[in-house]
């Protein structure tokens, strides 16, 4: 699976959209591919103003004992007038048998090279009411402001 859908980009390809880049980062929090969510990471991304060795240590760190076991693509909007892609999906993850998925609301930017994640809004899977099917940019808004 890996090779079909992520290891090109984790090897320097560049994704062609955020939908792409949205799932390899995912692949790469998998496979602990520091380097590549590190390279994927928007200059304005606000980890950017660290170093790569520290912010590493601490994504370790943050992973260790994780399970990545699936993304769900939810709502995919293509670049806006500011030239921002926003994925919505969800995350299953988990800390030994604690479930810790999540949905999140990303927004991606060009930097010349290629599409950086530049920052997202979270809300813990238990927040969401109704099947995942339904859920929009809209219905996640609604959710992350009440």
């Amino acid at each position: 699976m890996l090779a079909a859908c992520c290891a090109p980009y984790h090897g320097g390809l560049e994704a062609p959209d955020a939908e792409t880049l949205m799932r390899s980062r995912f692949t790469a929090f998998a496979v602990r591919d520091w380097a590549y969510l590190w390279r994927t990471l928007h200059p304005d991304h606000v980890d950017r103003r660290g170093e790569f060795a520290k912010w590493s240590r601490g994504a370790a760190a943050g992973a260790q004992g994780a399970s990545f076991r699936s993304l769900q693509i939810l709502d995919v909007a293509p670049a806006d007038g500011e030239g921002l892609a926003h994925v919505l999906f969800m995350a299953e993850v988990f800390v030994g048998s604690q479930d810790v998925s999540f949905l999140e609301h990303s927004r991606f930017a060009r930097d010349g090279a290629g599409w950086r994640y530049l920052d997202g809004r979270t809300l813990e899977r238990g927040r969401m009411n109704g099947p995942l099917e339904f859920m929009t940019f809209a219905r996640f808004e609604g959710l992350y402001g009440s």
